[in-house]
């Protein structure tokens, strides 16, 4: 299966690395290769991470990090929806 990050993905992992790059640019760096790592696995398991909060997502815990990946999975395509921070007040609804 194929990973495709999107835009709003895109956008919170670009400010997760910037935020923690001010005091730690090594320690934003390994986080954001951890994050994006884990994303990696779901091309081979895609029903690793469990049913979402919103209806037709995953959410993926990314180990030891406050960061869980939210993601549709269909028949070719893993798409990235959200990286969010664990203590954020999550989306409600129907979309994120």
């Amino acid at each position: 299966m194929r990973i495709r990050w999107e835009e709003d993905a895109i956008i919170d992992l670009v400010a997760l690395r910037a935020y923690i790059a001010k005091d730690n640019p090594a320690a934003a760096l390994s986080l954001a290769e951890r994050i994006t790592a884990k994303a990696e696995l779901l091309a081979d398991q895609p029903l690793l991470g469990e049913p979402g909060r919103i209806h037709n997502t995953r959410e993926l815990v990314v180990t030891n990090t406050p960061y869980t990946l939210i993601y549709h999975a269909a028949a070719e395509t893993i798409s990235i929806l959200r990286v969010l921070h664990q203590a954020r007040r999550w989306p409600t609804g129907q979309t994120l």
